[in-house]
């Protein structure tokens, strides 16, 4: 099903012209709106009728997290605060929170791309979706759940946690759709498997995970455990939270509702446009919000374009997942490491868990890397001289792909930290040892 093909699907000129109609009225009304636009485009040179072609976009200034920060908590909004009906904002444990503001209509944008993901999934007015994402000042839960409503579906609001109740409700309730971050969906999956709970016995049959990187082997993971499709979809509460992008049923490659939110791609060096096809930054304007027009947002997340028509009839030029981000990637002895990639790795080692944490750590002069995983309970108890060539074998496969060696650090099952949100997967020790 698609929600609103007369959008999903439009000839691609058609929306090129009404992309760049949205785009001059979204640049004028940040510049009249906003002083920190005004400024930077002022800075630049530009005014807002400079812009006579889409391709125009890349002449504009970026804007960065921390020009989100630094005009904390309402200086981005463009609207008076008597139509401002709702705030988000970021938790701010690296700084000051991020604050996004939604008019009436903003939310109604939201909802009708969060209904378009839900359709893309699959989804229809015959589901009954849980929702598993937090809700609060994060955008995942309440995302999510107007989506859902405008469907027509029917919503369970359960939020994140007490993991054996979501467990029976998913039993009782005849959950057919379970919106949550991909890693705790495997944490759901292993606590059914606790509890004795078969996943084919339950009517789930969809799952639309998001908010953090996952991999294609952790999709395999999760169809295999949770017996059910498992769509990729993104958002950022910077933009307007999920509902930026989905991948349909074709899974392949993650459709971007561009006629709200337009992407670009940049080399994030040098900033430079880049075509489609190449992988680099993922920058995103805002369309069509009226209390947040956020214009050419570095992302930091890392991902390709690719414009070629999707078997399923959307015409939205599409995005790959994201593989990583510029700001969490790791410099181990010169050489660039993306969680992702030790990822791709495990999840493809037969014994192992899909549970793992990378720490690196300075010895003398030397970064040193390790990964500790988690193994199959039947291996672990098994003879050491198995454990130890599954872990030569790790470390192998490892040090082919990065070209750097790592210590492999096998744990007992369920020794890792869980999340009933986004994974933490990364323990960087370099700075308090003293590096």
């Amino acid at each position: 099903m698609i929600w609103n093909p007369e959008m999903e699907c439009m000839p691609i000129g058609e929306r090129r012209a009404l992309q760049f109609y949205r785009l001059r009225n979204a640049i004028r009304r940040a510049y009249e709106k906003i002083p920190c636009y005004r400024k930077k485009f002022d800075e630049y040179g530009i005014k807002p009728y400079d812009i006579k072609h889409l391709s125009d976009i890349s002449q504009l200034p970026f804007t960065t997290k921390d020009d989100l920060r630094q005009n904390y908590p309402f200086g981005m909004f463009a609207v008076p605060m008597k139509q401002i009906v709702r705030v988000h904002s970021s938790s701010g444990t690296t700084g000051k929170p991020v604050v996004v503001g939604y008019t009436k209509e903003d939310i109604d944008i939201w909802a009708e791309t969060m209904a378009r993901t839900i359709c893309c999934g699959g989804g229809t007015s015959d589901d009954i979706i849980q929702i598993a994402y937090g809700y609060g000042l994060f955008t995942g839960g309440l995302g999510v759940h107007y989506g859902a409503e405008k469907v027509g579906a029917t919503v369970v609001p359960i939020s994140g946690g007490n993991t054996n109740r979501q467990v029976m409700i998913m039993q009782d309730f005849q959950v057919t759709m379970l919106a949550c971050t991909p890693s705790y969906s495997l944490y759901i999956a292993e606590v059914m498997e606790e509890m004795g709970v078969d996943p084919a016995s339950l009517k789930l049959r969809a799952g639309i995970f998001g908010a953090e990187p996952w991999s294609d082997q952790m999709r395999k993971e999760i169809e295999k455990r949770l017996k059910c499709k498992a769509i990729d979809i993104y958002g950022l509460s910077e933009i307007i939270g999920p509902g930026v992008a989905s991948e349909c049923e074709e899974q392949n490659c993650l459709h971007v509702f561009d006629d709200h939110f337009y992407p670009e791609i940049i080399n994030p060096a040098t900033g430079a446009p880049l075509p489609p096809g190449e992988k680099g930054e993922l920058v995103f304007t805002c369309l069509t919000k009226a209390a947040f027009p956020v214009i050419r947002f570095r992302t930091r997340d890392l991902s390709c374009l690719h414009a070629e028509p999707c078997p399923c009839g959307r015409t939205h030029i599409r995005m790959e997942r994201i593989t990583g981000r510029t700001d969490d990637m790791l410099i181990i002895r010169g050489v660039n490491v993306f969680p992702s990639q030790i990822e791709e790795v495990l999840f493809q080692t037969q014994g192992v868990e899909p549970h793992y944490l990378i720490i690196v750590d300075k010895r003398g002069a030397l970064d040193e890397l390790t990964v500790q995983v988690e193994v199959e309970e039947k291996i672990f108890s098994d003879e050491v001289r198995r454990l130890e060539e599954l872990q030569d074998r790790i470390q192998k496969q490892i040090e082919s792909i990065l070209g750097i060696g790592a210590r492999i650090q096998l744990v007992e099952p369920k020794t890792i930290e869980r999340s009933m949100g986004k994974a933490k997967r990364v323990l960087d020790r370099r700075l308090q040892n003293g590096a």
